[in-house]
C-alpha cells in the first residue's frame, strides 16, 4: 500500500476537501498511472452530492484520467513505465459473461466497478477516482493516449468522447445523412465533432441563440433554435439519427417527430426523471428510441486512436484543484466550454 491524497466529498453536504488515503502497491497485471489530468464529469457532482441516491463516503470523483505509467507489474505487456495512459468510467468488470466476452464491460451483467465508487474487488472497501495523486488499474482497463494531441484536452475523451462516440458508431452515422445533436454541452459538443468527423450532415439543437456561433465553429453545418416552433416543424421527418445529448426535462416527442421512418433517436443525457414518449410518435413512422452507456474498453481505444489520427480533443477550461466546488457551481448553471479539466500538479502534497 502507499499514501495518496486527493479531494473528497465526506458527505452530501459537504464541499470537496484534501483526503488522505491508500492505494494498493501494483499487483503483477497493474500499471500505476501518476495522474496529470483529470475531468469533471457532470456525474462527479451528482455522486458527491448522493443525488443518485447511492453514494459511498468519502466520495474521491473522478474518471476522466490521464497521466504518466511510473510502475508496472511483473506481468504487464502492454504498458512500460513512462507512457501515456488513459483511465476512465471503469476499473473492472465479470469479464465472463456474453457481455464481457464481447469486449462490451459497459454491460457487464453483473455490473462494471466504476472508476470510482465502486466495489474494490481488489483491496476492499469502494474505489476512489481520478481527484488524486495516482491511480492503480489493472492494464485491461488501462487506455493507451495518443502523443500528438494537447494531454488535458484528451481527458474528457475518457467519458464525454466515448459516451457520443459509440452510439454514432454503432448506429453507423455516417455520409449521406442527416444527423440531429440535442444540447451544446460538454457531450453534444463531442457529438458534433464526431458526427461531423464521420462525414454526417449534422444539425445542432439548442435552446439558446448564443451557442448558435460556436455550434457552427464546432462543426455543425446547421442550427436549430428547439423554442422556434415554426423553425421545428420545417425539421420534420427530416433525420436519420438523432443523438439527444439534454440531461434535464425535455419533450422527447419533439426530437422523434423529426426522424424519417426507420430514423433512430438515443438518449446519452440522462434527465433526473422519467421521459413521456407518445408512442404513436414510434409506431407510425417505425422509429426506434434508445440508449446508450458510454463504451467498451476496446472501442474507447479505437476512439483515442480516431481522434489522434484527427486531431480531435474536447474544448476545455483548466481549473486548480481548490477550485473544484467553484467549479461544480459554475456546471449547475451551464458556464463552461465545454469541459472542466483539473491540472493535478495543483493538487496539494498532503491532505
Amino acid at each position: 500500500m502507499f499514501t495518496c491524497t486527493g479531494y473528497a466529498a465526506e458527505a452530501a453536504t459537504a464541499p470537496l476537501a484534501p483526503f488522505t488515503f491508500e492505494r494498493r502497491d501494483p499487483g503483477p497485471m497493474d500499471v500505476r498511472i501518476d495522474i496529470l489530468y483529470c475531468g469533471v464529469c457532470h456525474s462527479d457532482l451528482h455522486q458527491a452530492r448522493n443525488e443518485w441516491h447511492n453514494t459511498l463516503y468519502p466520495c474521491v470523483p473522478g474518471h476522466e484520467i490521464v497521466g504518466r505509467v511510473t510502475a508496472v507489474g511483473e506481468t504487464v505487456t502492454r504498458f512500460r513505465v513512462g507512457d501515456l495512459a488513459g483511465v476512465g468510467c471503469m476499473v473492472d468488470s465479470c469479464r465472463e459473461c456474453a457481455s464481457c466476452q464481447e469486449g462490451l464491460e459497459q454491460y457487464c451483467e453483473r455490473g462494471f466497478v466504476g472508476t470510482y465508487n465502486g466495489e474494490d474487488r481488489q483491496g476492499g472497501g469502494h474505489t476512489f477516482g481520478g481527484y488524486s495523486r495516482a491511480v492503480v488499474v489493472d492494464q485491461a482497463f488501462v487506455l493507451k493516449v495518443p502523443e500528438n494531441l494537447d494531454l488535458a484536452a484528451v481527458a474528457p475523451l475518457l467519458c464525454a468522447g466515448i459516451t457520443t462516440y459509440s452510439p454514432l458508431r454503432h448506429w453507423k452515422v455516417g455520409p449521406g445523412q442527416r444527423v440531429g445533436i440535442v444540447g451544446l454541452g460538454g457531450l453534444g459538443h463531442m457529438a458534433v465533432k464526431f458526427a461531423r468527423a464521420f462525414g454526417a450532415h449534422v444539425v445542432l439543437f439548442t435552446t439558446s441563440a448564443s451557442k448558435v456561433e460556436d455550434a457552427l465553429r464546432l462543426g455543425a453545418h446547421e442550427v436549430v433554435l428547439s423554442r422556434d416552433e415554426a423553425a421545428m416543424a420545417r425539421e420534420a421527418n427530416s433525420f436519420d439519427f438523432i443523438l439527444d445529448a439534454v440531461a434535464a426535462q425535455h419533450d422527447i416527442n419533439a426530437y422523434l417527430g423529426l426522424l424519417k421512418r426507420d430514423g433512430t433517436l438515443v438518449q446519452v443525457g440522462a434527465p433526473e426523471q422519467p421521459l413521456p414518449v407518445a408512442v404513436f410518435s414510434l409506431i407510425f413512422k417505425r422509429r426506434s428510441f434508445a440508449g446508450s452507456l458510454i463504451g467498451g474498453i476496446a472501442e474507447t481505444q479505437e476512439m483515442l486512436d480516431f481522434c489522434g489520427e484527427h486531431g480531435i480533443t474536447s474544448d476545455i477550461e483548466m481549473i486548480r484543484m481548490d477550485e473544484i466546488n467553484a467549479a461544480y457551481e459554475r456546471m449547475i448553471r451551464s458556464d463552461v466550454k465545454y469541459r472542466f479539466v483539473i491540472d493535478m500538479a495543483t493538487l496539494p502534497e498532503a491532505a
